[in-house]
């Protein structure tokens, strides 16, 4: 029987499976936990002719499928970011464990309040072409001490497969960790998506990797059945090139932030000043078709923030639009786009400081590419997703600190 051929309810299992061994998982000494990340590296190399030639294959499929070049782009994996992911579980390793009890304050009658850190028990995880994530994540539950279970489409699913069987599971029988705290649903179906978000008994909280309105469907039904998520439905990162930029410095960083198009935090809008938007464009549009990258230039027929990467056929393709002021800047980047990321590129301190104070997005950066906004290249361990919520909770980069609940506890003097 094929992976194509599995009935959806195996998440279901899955689930029960990750279930049973998640309280061995939160009873782990430190030790076992970062055995078990140290080990994962060590396999990334020791299966890697195994990993290429399963990521070959899926690729092969894709291209024949028709799938787009940045799309193409997050499925591939090579030597270079083999290496990449080893180094992040590496770092994970060798990360502090969250604190599991911090002493708050003195309360009345002697008592004593501290704030504690436990496990969610099993997370879920959906996410489409990026194998990468496999590891990302499942790495991040086995830190936050959590049992999970993985859902990836049909064309990453082979990559995926080969990573749980020569990387994470093997790393944590290694450790005397049960391997059945991460599963793999061995299906591609989409409805397992579905099942996935709708079981609360079994997995409480999903991390929704993805963009576009199947992942905003996916959390419209999570809520329904009563299971939270940390979805990443949207991105696109903004630029905004002022009056007082170096022109060379900007057209460096917005080549920076285009040497991967199939990812959220890539230029997707970029903003200039009107008093050098006539001096600017050529400039822009010479390093950009080196890219082999179009502008779509005002008027425009679409919406300012219209997410190129979500574009199978447009794709390789930067909004442009002249503004008045670094407030105006940011006044678009709020009302137009997601809130994932926006940059500006200016020598004034006193201009940048208006933008970044104006501009409520996840992140803001002062001459440095939206690229930047990623858990790895911040904060030095893999990241879950990133967030754009604009309520209390993880925002931006979720890594595994922020995949455990808070409990007070009073305990006598």
């Amino acid at each position: 029987m094929s992976v194509l051929d599995v009935s959806s309810s195996t998440v279901a299992a899955c689930a029960a499976a990750a279930h049973a061994a998640a309280p061995a998982l939160a009873a782990a000494p430190d030790d076992a936990i970062d055995g078990a990340l140290a080990a994962m590296a060590v396999n990334l190399g020791s299966a890697r002719a195994a990993i290429l030639s399963a990521n070959e294959a899926d690729l092969a499929a894709a291209e024949a499928a028709g799938m787009s070049r940045g799309l193409l782009d997050r499925l591939r994996l090579d030597d270079e970011r083999l290496t990449s992911m080893a180094s992040a579980l590496e770092l994970l390793a060798a990360a502090a464990h969250p604190t599991q009890s911090s002493f708050v304050r003195t309360l009345p009658d002697g008592l004593r309040l501290f704030e504690r850190r436990r496990p969610v028990g099993v997370i879920g995880a959906n996410y489409e072409a990026r194998p990468n994530v496999t590891v990302d994540v499942a790495s991040q539950l086995v830190k936050s001490r959590n049992a999970g279970v993985l859902r990836t489409g049909s064309a990453a699913l082979g990559s995926a497969t080969e990573l749980v069987r020569s990387v994470v599971a093997p790393a944590l029988a290694a450790a005397d960790l049960d391997p059945a705290a991460i599963q793999l649903v061995p299906s591609a179906d989409r409805s397992a998506a579905s099942e996935l978000v709708a079981l609360p008994g079994l997995v409480p909280l999903v991390i929704l990797r993805g963009s576009g309105e199947s992942t905003r469907a996916l959390a419209l039904e999570a809520a329904r059945h009563g299971v939270r998520t940390l979805a990443h439905a949207d991105g696109g990162g903004v630029l905004y090139l002022d009056e007082d930029a170096s022109l060379e410095l900007g057209v460096d960083i917005i080549r920076r932030s285009l040497d991967r198009l199939g990812v959220c935090n890539r230029l997707n809008l970029l903003l200039i000043h009107s008093s050098v938007y006539a001096a600017a464009l050529p400039a822009v549009e010479a390093a950009v078709s080196e890219m082999d990258i179009e502008l779509s230039l005002p008027p425009h027929e679409h919406a300012v923030g219209y997410e190129w990467a979500l574009d199978a056929s447009h794709e390789a393709t930067v909004t442009v639009l002249p503004v008045s002021s670094a407030a105006e800047a940011a006044r678009v980047a709020n009302a137009e786009t997601s809130g994932l990321a926006a940059c500006i590129v200016t020598e004034s301190r006193a201009t940048a400081e208006e933008f970044m104070a104006a501009y409520g997005g996840t992140g803001v950066f002062w001459n440095a590419p939206t690229r930047l906004l990623d858990g790895f290249k911040l904060l030095g361990v893999p990241e879950t997703g990133i967030n754009i919520d604009k309520v209390p909770g993880p925002r931006g980069p979720v890594t595994y600190p922020d995949l455990c609940l808070r409990q007070y506890a009073v305990l006598p003097d």
